[in-house]
């Protein structure tokens, strides 16, 4: 398997256009990682996304799996988890052992994905977000029984171009999964409460927007440079008899922070579920 110093004559082959896959491919080619010509896309039937990638950034469509299989140097599985074992079984026939495959397919481990396609050939399993889609995912990398340290490091660059790359046990997956992969919408579920109750008190809804944005991304950045824990944070601002304070008392009221912790380790239960429901 080549390294990304050989870049030039990676072939990357994507299987599944939708979101996800769009972030990756368009990272990898607005970071100039690999060029449109060495990037191919197949998808099950949808012929107008395949059309609209190929406009979009100049990606090579294909309906010929075969051909594209045998010219990729690497495929990337971005297909529903309940596809997967259809999907692999198919590709199965034209897979070679020194053929790297990525998946992005959530719950599905690395070694069904070998059984299935009947090859011993490297997999990175990898968890990305849809903050891929501006170049801030956080994505989970882990690597199977055949892949080595240079197959984690070729996933890991190209990943870097949507965002920053963590690599942990495939076990940890799940996890990640939610945590980081359905965290956004945790997230986004919140901010709609944010400015719902904006627009409640009377602000205009795009003010409410706006303020509701600034203030999600100020508590990200200060997350991220200072040294404090999120609860000494949550503390400096949080003054005896202020106002923090009595919003604070609305949320524990609710049991807010522990049905958060339920949120993501249910998340994490569901990526384990969804690969014992499709091996």
């Amino acid at each position: 398997m080549r390294t990304l110093e050989n870049r030039d004559t990676l072939r990357v082959g994507f299987v599944g256009a939708g979101s996800i896959a769009e972030s990756i491919l368009g990272g990898i080619i607005k970071n100039e990682i690999l060029s449109p010509a060495q990037i191919y896309v197949t998808n099950h039937q949808n012929d107008q996304r395949l059309l609209y990638l190929q406009q979009r950034y100049g990606v090579s469509p294909t309906r010929d799996l075969e051909t594209m299989v045998k010219d990729s140097t690497m495929l990337l599985l971005a297909i529903k988890p309940k596809e997967a074992k259809e999907v692999c079984l198919r590709l199965g026939k034209y897979i070679r052992r020194d053929q790297l495959i990525v998946s992005v397919m959530a719950g599905i481990s690395t070694k069904n994905i070998n059984e299935w396609l009947g090859v011993d050939c490297p997999i990175i399993r990898t968890m990305p977000n849809t903050s891929s889609s501006v170049g801030l995912s956080a994505t989970g990398i882990a690597a199977g029984r055949y892949a080595s340290e240079s197959h984690l490091e070729i996933a890991a660059q190209l990943f870097r171009a949507i965002g920053s790359v963590f690599q942990v046990a495939e076990a940890d997956l799940h996890i990640l999964t939610g945590l980081s992969g359905s965290g956004p919408a945790f997230i986004y579920y919140m901010a709609e409460a944010m400015e719902q109750a904006g627009v409640k008190a009377g602000l205009p809804a795009d003010l409410s927007r706006e303020l509701t944005v600034q203030t999600l991304l100020g508590a990200a950045h200060m997350l991220l440079k200072a040294e404090e824990e999120p609860a000494e944070l949550r503390r400096k601002i949080t003054s005896p008899g202020g106002t923090t304070e009595a919003g604070l008392a609305v949320l524990n009221s609710y049991s807010f922070q522990q049905a958060m912790i339920d949120a993501i380790l249910r998340a994490a239960e569901k990526s384990e579920e969804l690969g014992k429901l499709y091996r």
